[in-house]
């Protein structure tokens, strides 16, 4: 069996993965606050922790994994948007919650094995929390309910902080009910006008950590195997999970595994509303501010092509790269059935979820299989085994699939013969230092309409909107 190695957070380097039961592995990763669109960065951790899924699935069998995606669906983001809207809580997060399954299966995501809604578990929250109270780990006071910070000797191990510092270094609310200032609140009042449930404490509502605490121990016992979010999310919300899942379940280890993705970044700055490069998953996918939409699997493309662990670069660039890519990815693969997976990307996945070394492994693949053709000045469809190995093993990844096909326009212009040949004129090149051949043909496909484009990884050839064949006629 492929032996898989993550990156754990919590010991803060790479292991072997060996899950509590190889029968029934187990993921948890924090899904979205359900009151708006999606914004791209969202859609990281999802493109992330799904290629995790399907690796999961190919090595321990599509039956043997369960992967459980919250949704929040009851914050005072949503109360706030139904305010300003006048329209229902429930009518919004509906909406909303649609609104993402849409966007996120539009980039390739399969849906997880469960989806709860915090709203569903709102007496197994009650219940966790008296149990905290009960043991010690947790106090009730003005109708709210908080964690005692101190009472938890390993707060602050995942995110590797003291409470000292946090305290000194970070903004904390003080208030009348706290005990101390680090405290959290697991369950807060409800006004009239806001969503509430009867508790022990009062009519009120719970707190943003527990609701995670509370679904992962209903779907997946007091211990599973990994538990992934953004890194965004290891201070406070990951911390705080630990804790009071520790606390409420000792009999467990709750999440042995802790993955995060880095953040995102657009065209080289930071995402926000002020910049004017905050957009959403759908505006990407419709166009927006005058540019044309880009297909799912594009996006889905450029995400993999950043390993989760490094910031990754949302670029215009990238976009058109990716997409000439998969179009003659595409063409390459007309007819054609998955096959076998290689063994090359599943060992590239197995590393630490290393998606730009299977990418390159892809790359790999075509060049070898349009080489051989072109040396043989064969046709494509002989090697119908070496493209049904190809295919699979882009399916691995969520790409070429059927559900991501469509948008591709059939006539694109085919110059994968021609990459190929350009490819090893440039390898001879770099052996015996004469570039001349290399600039002369380069000179003739920009001539023609072509924009080149080499890296360390192969070369490229893509057709331009003034594309004239007939200007390569003799090459």
């Amino acid at each position: 069996m492929t032996t898989i190695k993550l990156h754990n957070s919590k010991t803060r380097k790479k292991e072997v993965f060996a899950p509590i039961d190889p029968e029934n592995v187990r993921m948890y990763v924090c899904g979205p606050t359900v009151y708006d669109r999606a914004h791209i960065g969202n859609a990281r951790p999802v493109i992330v922790f799904d290629t995790l899924f399907r690796l999961l699935r190919h090595v321990y069998g599509p039956d043997h994994v369960t992967y459980v995606r919250n949704f929040t669906d009851v914050d005072d983001k949503i109360n706030a948007r139904a305010a300003e809207s006048g329209r229902s809580i429930g009518e919004i997060t509906a909406e909303t919650t649609q609104w993402y399954l849409d966007d996120m299966r539009a980039v390739g995501a399969m849906d997880p094995t469960e989806m709860p809604r915090a709203t569903q578990y709102i007496p197994q929250m009650i219940q966790m929390i008296e149990k905290l109270i009960m043991d010690g780990f947790a106090y009730a006071k003005d109708g709210h309910v908080l964690f005692r910070v101190r009472s938890y000797k390993d707060y602050g191990a995942l995110s590797g902080r003291s409470v000292d510092d946090m305290i000194a270094g970070a903004r904390v609310e003080v208030a009348p009910y706290k005990e101390d200032p680090m405290d959290f609140v697991l369950w807060k009042p409800s006004t009239d006008d806001l969503p509430g449930w009867d508790s022990p404490w009062g009519r009120g509502r719970p707190g943003w950590h527990i609701e995670c605490s509370a679904m992962s121990y209903e779907l997946l016992g007091a211990s599973f195997d990994i538990h992934g979010g953004g890194n965004d999310l290891m201070f406070p919300h990951h911390e705080n999970e630990v804790a009071q899942s520790c606390c409420a379940h000792p009999e467990g280890g709750f999440a042995n595994v802790w993955m995060h993705n880095e953040m995102l970044q657009v065209e080289g700055k930071k995402m926000s509303k002020s910049l004017g490069n905050f957009f959403t998953v759908r505006d990407l996918l419709d166009g927006h501010d005058g540019q044309p939409g880009v297909p799912g699997e594009v996006i889905r493309f450029v995400f993999l092509s950043t390993h989760y662990g490094k910031p990754m670069d949302w670029t215009a660039k990238k976009a058109a790269e990716a997409e000439a890519t998969l179009r003659r990815w595409r063409k390459l693969i007309e007819g054609v059935k998955p096959g076998i997976v290689h063994s090359a990307v599943v060992d590239a996945l197995a590393d630490d979820l290393n998606t730009h070394g299977a990418i390159t492994e892809l790359r790999r693949m075509e060049r070898m299989i349009s080489r051989q053709a072109l040396a043989k000045n064969e046709p494509m469809d002989l090697y119908s085994g070496l493209l049904s190995n190809f295919l699979a093993s882009a399916n691995l990844m969520g790409l070429l699939t059927d559900e991501l096909s469509g948008w591709e326009v059939s006539d694109t212009v085919d110059l994968s013969r021609e990459a190929a040949a350009f490819a090893d004129v440039r390898a001879t090149a770099m052996e015996t230092k004469d570039f001349s051949e290399v600039d002369r043909l380069k000179a003739l496909y920009v001539a023609a309409g072509v924009e080149v484009r080499m890296s360390k990884e192969g070369v490229e050839l893509i057709a331009g909107p003034s594309f004239d064949a007939t200007k390569l006629e003799g090459l």
